[in-house]
């Protein structure tokens, strides 16, 4: 009997291609008289670009080509149309004006990658510069517009007879107000931008990281002036994107039009600083939080307010109250409200948790100031305040069970034992504290297309175009597929990462699973009802003639009439080397419903003494996330998320120079990232309760495929909300020091200590 692989210890499908150096990531792939290319940026931040001077680049070894701005003369469009929201709204080289410091303002073609480095450090550029706007305080507010979901940036619920929220907080027994601050934050993928574009004729072969392959094939197929169809993007690997592979940045047209130019194929690599600026960031963003409660804990009234930035050349739009307070605490009176700041700045774009992640830094702090103000139990605090419905919208949730992941994780973090005393537990030169803060994180569902192939020698090919940045996307399409035909996962092939295969879901929003496994459910249905049809129809087969409804699949083969036949024999047997079906899982969820992910985290910090050292030494996290499809994956993703989380509360922050707009520390030597020494091993617990509402009617297994859904959600950035917070809490109680602004460095304990 084939037992399902689904919430099992399944290694990744990849995984030995990718361990061995055999997997060809987008750098890695070769072409015939390959040219090598490399960007000139800009050393301004805002202004007018009067010269450049190309003379000494030209006159160097191997240059092929200089391409400058205004004139580059390389044949390249605005984006219009759907996939204008994922490119930047300029195109590149064609004009003077510069608009943020680091942009390309030239691209040297040469025969090595050396010999166009070195040629670009000969290219000089003069300028007509404006003071840059870098300030969010400085610069006017404005509304955000509409949140992604079409909420509007500034909501207010109010209770009957309540004239404002300013007047449900004074009328709270206790109120809680603090403010935040955090500085851009970056992506800093393991893999470098890295693409390679190769003509043949007037179609285009590009090799690119890419997180939503089919918008940015449409908007490079409009940069370059090109068909759509005439464009394959491949993206079957991809070393991490985290946000920043979703845009199409100025790297992959540049280069694609150099190759069209020269008529070679061009790679272009972009260099660690230059991916700083170029491929996006976290806004920099302030943050006020105010709790009205009674003496008890119970919330009467919650105001969330932010500003972030808005770069001229493309904007996230950061709504950080709307993603958190507006759906996770129960409260009758409720003001969110988000504005931005127009400033010259490298276009920003969303970054694992985007709103998530800063918003729940801000309130899960104020919640842990609330409880230490009212004298409740944080955990406790959270559960008088638990939101049965929606708290903006009154709607119940698809699925919820954050009341169980607070006690699991009470329990197996031993949070009973904790005192609510700050500096109480002190280890020589060690002060020890623990804190906690709830994860959530919404369940977008977007649309995806699966092509399911059932080959004769008894495996199957599961295609579809979705990207895997390491998140075990691929592992996820081989285990749905192996669950949906009954078949085991050695049979299965995984087929993805090319614009030429089904549209897939986007590698987005922790979306990806719940939007793909459905599509595989349908298609593998599909497929199999082929399988009956040329059964009963086809010459060569066993069953001619015979009723559709006497054939029964079961585990990848055919009964009926006494007789059983495998789908690869049933497929020799009619000369047929293989039966495929399409299908697609729409895009829409059920509006009766609110869809989340959610989480608790639990964590114990050492902060030295005399150093203000911080070490985060035990972590749990416990998540509703639905249906578990593969065990050790998701567990690792939620690792994942709480070592971005460890990043954000204690190392990462990239401040903007006010008078030139540079960003003043874009290199791994500057920008700190957590490493080894920075993670404490992470318990995660998976509640693997399935969602009943968001993916579709869920079944026992033990009725024909396709009238099941697996009942999964996406969890690739609930660890990552939250888990700021719990550290910053932690770190509280192990002090009595409430830091705001993140990160929590040496200089904002050690005065203070």
């Amino acid at each position: 009997m084939t037992r399902s692989p689904v919430g099992r210890e399944t290694g990744r499908v990849d995984g030995r291609p990718k361990v061995t150096g055999a997997a060809e990531y987008s750098g890695d792939h070769q072409a015939v008289d390959l040219a090598h290319a490399h960007l000139v940026t800009s050393t301004v931040a805002r202004g007018t670009i009067t010269r450049i001077d190309t003379t000494a680049a030209l006159a160097s070894p191997g240059v092929l080509r200089v391409y400058a701005a205004p004139e580059s003369r390389l044949g390249l469009y605005p984006v219009t149309g759907p996939a204008a929201s994922f490119a930047e709204n300029y195109v590149p080289l064609r004009d003077a004006e510069v608009r943020f410091h680091g942009q390309a303002i030239a691209l040297v073609v040469a025969e090595t990658p050396e010999q166009a480095r070195d040629a670009a450090a000969r290219v000089t550029a003069t300028y007509d510069t404006q003071p840059p706007r870098t300030s969010l305080a400085d610069e006017p507010h404005v509304p955000a517009g509409p949140t992604i979901s079409g909420a509007p940036s500034s909501l207010t619920i109010l209770a009957p007879g309540v004239g404002s929220i300013d007047a449900a907080l004074a009328a709270s027994d206790v109120v809680v107000e603090a403010e935040f601050h955090q500085h851009m934050q970056h992506h800093v993928a393991m893999e470098p931008h890295a693409i390679l574009a190769a003509w043949n004729g007037d179609r285009v072969t590009i090799h690119a990281g890419a997180q939503i392959p089919a918008a940015y094939a449409l908007g490079t197929a409009q940069r370059l002036g090109v068909l759509p169809e005439n464009l394959q993007l491949i993206t079957e690997y991809v070393g991490g994107g985290f946000g920043a592979r979703v845009v199409l940045w100025s790297d992959t047209p540049l280069a694609a039009a150099a190759a069209r130019e020269i008529g070679r194929p061009v790679r272009l690599v972009l260099t660690r600083e230059q991916m700083f600026a170029l491929t996006g960031h976290r806004s920099q963003l302030t943050q006020n939080v105010r709790l009205g409660a009674s003496r008890d804990g119970v919330l009467n009234a919650v105001s969330h307010q932010s500003v972030s930035e808005r770069p001229t050349t493309l904007a996230f739009t950061m709504t950080p109250a709307h993603a958190t307070t507006d759906a996770l605490y129960r409260t009758p009176n409720l003001h969110v409200d988000a504005q931005l700041a127009v400033l010259d700045l490298p276009g920003s774009r969303a970054m694992r948790g985007p709103n998530e992640a800063p918003g729940a830094f801000a309130l899960e702090t104020a919640m842990d100031e609330l409880a230490i103000a009212t004298g409740v139990d944080p955990v406790e605090l959270r559960l008088r305040n638990y939101a049965t419905t929606s708290p903006s919208r009154g709607l119940p949730w698809s699925s919820k069970h954050l009341d169980e992941c607070y006690h699991v994780g009470a329990r197996r973090f031993g949070w009973s034992a904790r005192s609510a005393t700050p500096r109480s537990h002190v280890d020589g030169h060690w002060l020890i504290g623990t804190g906690m803060a709830t994860a959530i994180y919404p369940a977008h569902r977007r649309p995806a297309s699966v092509r399911v192939r059932l080959l004769d020698d008894d495996t199957a090919v599961i295609s579809t175009g979705i990207s895997d940045l390491g998140t075990g996307a691929a592992t996820v399409v081989a285990v749905s597929g192996a669950d949906a035909l009954g078949i085991p996962l050695t049979r299965v092939t995984p087929e993805i990462g090319d614009t030429l295969l089904p549209q897939g879901a986007p590698a987005v929003g922790s979306s990806a699973t719940h939007a793909t496994v459905p599509a595989i459910v349908n298609a593998a249905r599909d497929a199999i009802n082929e399988l009956k049809r040329v059964a009963v129809t086809d010459d060569g087969s066993p069953w001619l003639g015979a009723d559709v409804e006497d054939l029964r699949y079961e585990r990848g083969i055919l009964h009926g009439q006494g007789r059983s036949m495998s789908f690869g024999r049933l497929l020799t047997a009619i000369d047929s080397p293989g039966i495929t079906a399409l299908a697609e899982s729409p895009g829409a969820v059920d509006p009766g419903y609110v869809h989340h992910s959610f989480g608790a985290h639990f964590c114990e910090v050492r902060v030295n003494r005399f150093t203000g050292d911080t070490r985060v030494t035990r972590f749990t996290t416990v998540a509703d996330v639905g249906r578990v499809i593969n065990a050790r994956a998701a567990r690792s993703q939620l690792v994942g998320g709480v070592v971005f989380g460890i990043g954000h509360a204690l190392l990462e922050e990239n401040r903007v120079e006010p008078d030139t707009g540079r960003l003043a520390n874009s290199t791994l030597a500057d920008y700190l990232v957590p490493v080894n020494a920075d993670v404490p091993d992470i318990d995660v617990h998976l509640l693997d309760r399935p969602d009943p509402v968001l993916t579709g009617p869920l079944g026992d297994g033990s009725e024909d495929v396709g009238t099941r859904s697996l009942g999964a959600r996406g969890l690739g950035e609930i660890g990552t909300v939250g888990s700021a917070a719990a550290i910053g809490n932690a770190v509280y109680n192990a002090t009595g020091i409430r830091v705001r602004d993140v990160p929590i460095t040496l200089d904002k304990l050690i005065d203070r200590l």
